[in-house]
């Protein structure tokens, strides 16, 4: 019986270049998405949980201050100048009051505003912004009263056409602590 023989070379063939492309291709992506895993880790999680957990009793203290000195702000962000106008009415007047729009998710977009009391108008605190901020925010105001940190802190949707009320939602998480 006579061997076979090959009529042409293997390279010669399409099926044997669609599957080294297939997994060259694999290849590729596979290198390229730990490539990127690796340049961009995720920030978002915090390994102290415990600290995190103590953190949450003081912040609703804090809270809890604002909301007995009765503390409600009207925030107006001029998108053209930048100049941040803060309206603040309760029993607290502070020298300077300071202002975090913190992003949910991106880091790099949080904005810290410190704002000064007005020397002509009660309650009004004015600061000035880098850049434009616009989108779904945590927005954060932190002034002291007799020696005591308050915070006034809640998810607002900022725009340059809307004004952001601060106060005037109900504390969540904080019904055990008024008892």
């Amino acid at each position: 019986m006579p061997a076979a023989t090959a009529a042409s070379p293997w390279y010669k063939h399409l099926w044997p270049w669609i599957i080294i492309g297939i997994l060259a291709c694999s290849v590729t992506l596979t290198l390229s998405m730990v490539t990127i895993a690796v340049n961009n880790p995720d920030n978002l999680v915090n390994d102290n949980y415990y600290e995190a957990g103590k953190g949450i009793n003081r912040s609703l203290d804090r809270e809890l201050l604002a909301q007995t000195l009765q503390l409600r702000a009207n925030v107006h962000l001029d998108e053209l100048t930048g100049e941040v106008d803060l309206r603040l009415s309760g029993n607290s007047q502070p020298k300077t009051v300071e202002l975090n729009l913190i992003s949910p998710t991106q880091p790099e977009k949080d904005r810290k505003i410190t704002l000064t009391r007005s020397e002509t108008e009660q309650g009004r605190y004015i600061g000035q912004m880098s850049d434009k901020v616009e989108g779904r925010r945590f927005v954060e105001l932190l002034g002291v009263q007799d020696d005591k940190t308050w915070r006034m802190f809640e998810e607002e949707q900022v725009s340059h056409d809307k004004d952001l009320l601060l106060g005037d939602e109900p504390l969540q998480g904080a019904e055990d602590l008024k008892k």
